[in-house]
Parts: C-alpha cells; structure tokens; sequence
C-alpha cells in the first residue's frame, strides 16, 4: 500500500533529508535548524499553558486496567503537536469548493426528507433507509426553518490518501452535521503556534482562522425568525461535566453570548425566555450543544433535565431557531454516507468534487458477504458509532476481535458498514523519540446562512501511536495546527 506523506514527496532516510515539497520548503529548513531540546520545552510550555487554561476533554466508558468500564470519565488534556500541516492555496481552494458543494446538497436533502421526499420517490435513497433511521424526527415534517438550512454547523472529516501513482488524493470520511466539535481547538492550536513561534508567522503568509466566532455569530444571526431585528443568541450546553464544555463556554465567550443550561431557559406563549438577574429576556437564537433526544422532555425524552420544556412549540411556531437543526442527524447516519454523491447529482447537477471513500453497506446480502470474507482487510463501523468506538479495523485487529465483530454483523449485518482500509496521509509529528511521520485528518468547519463560508483550513487530527489510523482524541489523538499558505 502506497504511503502519501504530507511534507515529504521522499520521506528521509538514514543520512539525507528527503525530498521536500514545495509548499513546505522554508518550514523545512526553519525545522531543520531547531534542536530537539528547545522543541521538547516549547512542548511542555504548550502543555503547561493549555492546562492552565483548562483545555480539557472528558473520556467515557474506558476500560481501566482491571478490564472494567470507567463510567466517571477522565478530564485529560488533548495532546498537541508542535509541527504544523500546511497545505498549498490552491489545494485548499478545490477542497473548499467541494465542502461548499456537499454541505449545500446536504441541506437540500435534509429540507426535502420533512418535506416533499422527491429523492425517496425517485428511488435515489431507499426510503427505508430514512423512516427506520434513528435519527429521522417525524416532528419535524413539514416544520419550515429559516432559509431551509439544517446543518448551520457541519463539520466535515476528510483523509488523504496515494493513489496508484503516488499521489495524494483527498476523500471524504464522514460528515458531521449535528452538533460537531473540535472548532475550539483549531483556535487555541492557532494561538498556541503564534505564541510559541513567532517568528514562522513573519516568514510564511498563513491565512488567518482568529475570526470563526464572528463567522458564526453572524451564521446564527442570519437563522433568527423574522421576528426581531437584534436576534439573542445563547450556547445551551448540557453543563460542566460534558466532554465538550470547555467548547462550550470558550465559543459563548468568544461571540459575547450567553452560555445558558435548560434550566436557564422556559417557554410562555410559544417564545422562549432565558432568566436573568434582570428578568426573563426572550431568545431568538439556540446555538444547541445537546443531541435530539434531551432537547425537550414534552416531545423526546421525558427524563431529561438538559432542555427546556415546552421548546418543540415554540419552534415549530417559528419563534426560535435552534441550530442545528433538530433532525438534522438524518443526514450524517453512517448508512447514508454512501448517497452522498448521489445527493449532489440530484439536487445541484453537478459531479461530486470531493469523492467518498468506496463502502459497502453490510444490509445487502453481496456486500455483507464480501464483507465477511474480507474483515481482516476493512475497516467495519456501526451506523451510528462516533469518536472511533464501535469499529473494527481489521489489518490491526486480534482474530478474537473479528470474529467478535463476525458474529455482530451476522446478527445485525443492517447497523454497519465496511470500507477499505486507507493508509491516511502522514505528516511528520514530534513525538518522544524525535520526529516522525504519524497519520492524520483534517476536519473542516463549515458554516451556511445566508451564504456557505467557512475559515481557511480546520482542525488536523493525528494519530499519535506509531502505525495507528485511529486520530479521535477519545482514542489517543492529538491536534496540530493546520496552515493554508496564501501564496502557494
């Protein structure tokens, strides 16, 4: 299997340097003039800092080393890499036109399945695909939202890997577009860099990524119902004990908004109204850090605490505008990935930019055979998996885990799907033993209002364990900045 590394067209070998690409020729020769002592303290300096400031996630349901499952959940730092991925202008603007492509399909298929359900009757889609979906909400049929857009917030993951000739071709692995994460630490890693390394930012034209919350303020702003000319936005988060929350209030902080909990928050005569020390003040504008289900305990979940009661009136009466979208998960099911570019053809003409990575969808008997012939070979994913649990990859798994994972697709072959095993780009990373290549993604944020824009590059996961594929920070990733050159 073909390697495609990021900086290296050759990567460096026993007394040489490799053969550098172009775009990251002045990086190469400021790295090579650094010695591993200064970048080591310039790491523990990051991580000094970035505890300090409490940029921590929680992970869930770990096994600790008694086999037992850790349901407290531990507050750790994501480990961050002083080496940047930096991709060329014109790399960027192709893949930018893609995500503006595929998010504005997307929005168009979410509208359409509450609506008119053109594409099901077409047969593009199944139509079982969408009404035994999990994450399909029937309250939201035939509910109108602002200028038909769901997913305001997608965040977009996408992996590079060789093609036949060595070259490097990007694909896209998923798409997130219910309440995605990670935008947080694109900016703090952005700020990290500047502070620690000044001097690179002086000698390379990085486009900037320091105005996101004023692009998604605005983004929010431009969902307010009609209803006010000064539309008040919130963050509702599920509180403190999220894995996110950092991103949470860090966001809220960032916009000049409130960051409110549901207890915050109640409906009277179909407006919603968040309490304050100087009254109750109406909200136009939820920018939801809380899935589906917990959203409003009159509709969904009757247990939950982490909405607001009352909430799915208001917004069905247009009085609210809760984005994303509720529903608008239907979109980023793992089983309907694979309709994506068929999605882009039906709803804009158009031949996909970015192309997806070849799946098989294990609920048909051909697929699921190949699949099961082949499970040493794939990468197997649940449907409705996330954050790297629920996946098999078989060139790195023990025969215990795939005939484990052979008895579950047997058993319900309907909740997954099987893919070839991409040997995702690599990007020379500094790890213990010095610098090295690690694999990586990327996840672009991109946002749809009025227009679809998003900020020039996003956040790089890396794999941080030799040979691994898996970068969810749940599994051991860590971040690297991501710099567009503007000049190359």
């Amino acid at each position: 299997m073909r390697q495609f590394d990021e900086m290296y067209s050759r990567l460096p070998a026993a007394g040489d340097t490799g053969e550098v690409r172009d775009h990251y020729l002045a990086y190469a020769r400021w790295l090579q003039a650094q010695d591993s002592q200064t970048m080591a303290a310039r790491r523990e300096e990051a991580e000094m800092i970035f505890r300090r400031v409490g940029i921590t996630f929680a992970v869930y349901g770990e096994l600790d080393e008694d086999n037992n499952k850790d349901e407290g959940g531990t507050e750790r730092l994501i480990p961050f890499d002083l080496i940047p991925r930096v991709i060329a202008a014109q790399e960027w603007k192709s893949m930018e036109a893609g995500l503006v492509q595929r998010v504005t399909a997307l929005n168009r298929f979410i509208h359409d399945v509450y609506h008119d359900q053109e594409i099901l009757r077409a047969g593009v889609v199944p139509r079982e695909q969408i009404e035994n979906n999990a994450q399909f909400r029937p309250e939201m049929v035939g509910v109108d939202v602002p200028n038909n857009i769901y997913s305001h917030i997608s965040g977009v993951d996408i992996v590079r890997a060789a093609d036949a000739q060595g070259h490097g071709e990007y694909y896209v692995l998923e798409d997130n577009l219910r309440v995605p994460s990670g935008v947080s630490y694109m900016l703090e890693d952005r700020k990290m860099m500047m502070r620690l390394f000044p001097e690179l930012f002086s000698q390379h034209r990085v486009a900037p990524v320091a105005h996101y919350p004023d692009l998604l303020l605005e983004t929010l702003r431009a969902s307010s119902p009609a209803t006010t000319a000064e539309p008040t936005v919130v963050v509702l988060t599920p509180g403190m004990y999220n894995s996110a929350y950092f991103e949470h209030a860090f966001l809220a902080q960032q916009m000049g908004v409130e960051l409110v909990e549901g207890q915050d928050l109640f409906v009277k005569d179909k407006f919603v109204y968040m309490r304050t020390t100087r009254g109750p003040k109406r909200v136009d504008v939820i920018y939801r850090r809380v899935d589906d289900d917990f959203l409003d305990p009159n509709v969904f979940r009757p247990s939950s605490t982490l909405g607001c009661a009352g909430l799915m009136e208001a917004y069905k009466a247009g009085h609210v505008a809760i984005c994303n979208a509720v529903g608008t998960g239907v979109a980023d099911d793992k089983s309907i990935y694979p309709y994506v570019p068929d999605m882009i053809k039906f709803y804009l003409g158009e031949e996909p930019i970015l192309k997806n990575v070849p799946t098989f969808m294990c609920r048909k008997p051909d697929d699921l055979k190949y699949t099961l012939a082949n499970l040493k070979d794939l990468v197997v994913k649940e449907v409705h998996g996330a954050g790297g649990y629920g996946m098999l990859v078989g060139p790195a798994a023990t025969q215990a885990e795939i005939e484990r994972f052979r008895a579950a697709l047997l058993a319900n072959p309907e909740g997954y799907i099987a893919q070839p095993t991409l040997s995702l780009s690599s990007c020379p990373t500094f790890v213990d033993s010095g610098i090295a290549p690690r694999h990586v993604d990327l996840r672009p944020f991109v946002l749809s209002g009025r227009t679809v824009q998003m900020v020039p590059g996003g956040l790089t996961r890396v794999a941080l364990k030799e040979g691994s594929l898996v970068v969810n920070s749940s599994q051991g990733g860590g971040t690297k900045d991501t710099w567009i050159l503007q000049d190359q």
